[in-house]
């Protein structure tokens, strides 16, 4: 899925910003200082009895496909719907939707988990009939707050080197017991041979997606690389997650078409691989829309899990974004025949920026 692609800039690039900051808008791009007060405020922590617009505050900090937030919330009576917003689709990486409907699940259950925390746990469904939508149904109950719930505005795709540390036994238990969603069959791959191969072809889809001049055009069209264009935006891909400097837009997007090769995305994927404690992939049980929001489910409990316990994750779908690379990757896993869904790194690293949000009344229906 999602929000995974590295912009390789360099110090080059640092250099040429410096000599003309005067000449080329730097004085433009915003600060992270206020960049960092805004997203601050939309991942504050849920507050006490919280109304549904709040329920809803905590569904969006989501992990989806590119940071599209390809999502509208309804309030129906009883509940929530979770539709697709269609007009946010990546038809290149995501030609089917499979990303989109996954990143639906992964709101879902952030919704899930904030109701139940707030006394008003309830159901989810998947309605074909209301255009693909998520329905979560209120119940009522006790108020129960979860370590789920306190890592949901702490989470973050950490889209940088990890430090190589391995995960105990306990804690893989952990995840696993996390990611357990029916439907969902997660394999977690710690065997360091394996994890080469998997490393193989997420270099192989890398290769072939930057040879793809639509993909390339569309992961351009979602870069923000200042603070000022990130928060106006409110989605897309902000440099300063990935440990990138800062840059305008017009100076960004010279320096992304000069400087973002092959050969230097792959030495970043392999080298992160290689710090990562093991790899987790996602495998539905069917390939349709229902089961890809399952998936989801499943991949944001793990990312809960995994930052519950100290734990960065980032997501290396190219395997299952290349559609002739899947079955060497179900394949890989032991389940042949299968589409996989989601693969996802784990480890320990460091903290990063985290992605900007749009604010509710832009997703709410």
């Amino acid at each position: 899925m999602v929000d995974r692609r590295t912009l390789l800039l360099g110090g080059g690039a640092v250099a040429l910003a410096t000599a003309g900051a005067g000449y080329v808008g730097i004085r433009d791009m915003g600060s992270m200082d206020e960049y960092n007060a805004s997203v601050a405020e939309a991942r504050s922590a849920l507050k006490s009895s919280p109304e549904t617009r709040e329920l809803i505050r905590y569904a969006t900090l989501a992990a989806n496909s590119h940071n599209t937030q390809p999502w509208h919330f309804k309030v129906v009576q009883g509940g929530v719907d979770i539709l697709p917003d269609f007009a946010r689709r990546l038809t290149a990486v995501d030609p089917d939707d499979h990303h989109l409907f996954a990143s639906l699940g992964c709101a879902a259950e952030n919704l899930a988990i904030a109701a139940e925390a707030s006394g008003k746990g309830g159901a989810l469904s998947f309605n074909p009939a209301n255009g693909g939508a998520v329905s979560f149904s209120f119940g009522n109950g006790q108020p129960a707050r979860r370590a789920l719930l306190d890592a949901i505005p702490k989470r973050q795709s950490t889209r940088g080197d990890f430090n190589g540390k391995s995960v105990g036994s306990s804690d893989l238990g952990a995840l696993a017991a996390a990611g357990a969603v029916p439907s969902i069959d997660l394999v977690l791959v710690t065997d360091r041979k394996q994890i080469d191969r998997v490393c193989d072809l997420v270099v192989a889809g890398n290769t072939a997606q930057m040879a793809d001049a639509a993909f390339m055009r569309e992961l351009k069209s979602w870069l923000r690389f200042n603070p000022s264009d990130a928060l106006t935006a409110g989605d897309g891909l902000f440099a300063a997650t990935t440990g990138n400097p800062l840059l305008p837009a017009w100076l960004g997007s010279i320096m992304f078409d000069l400087m973002f090769t092959t050969s230097g995305e792959n030495e970043k994927y392999a080298r992160q691989i290689r710090t990562s404690a093991g790899i987790a992939v996602f495998v539905a049980q069917k390939n349709d829309a229902e089961h890809w929001v399952a998936a989801g489910r499943a991949c944001q409990r793990f990312a809960l899990a995994a930052t519950s316990l100290g734990m960065k994750h980032a997501f290396i779908n190219q395997p299952v974004e290349v559609a002739g690379l899947r079955p060497e990757m179900a394949a890989l896993v032991g389940m042949p025949g299968r589409r996989p869904d989601i693969v996802m790194r784990f480890g320990y690293g460091a903290l990063l920026p985290f992605s900007a949000r749009r604010p509710l009344e832009a997703v709410l229906a």
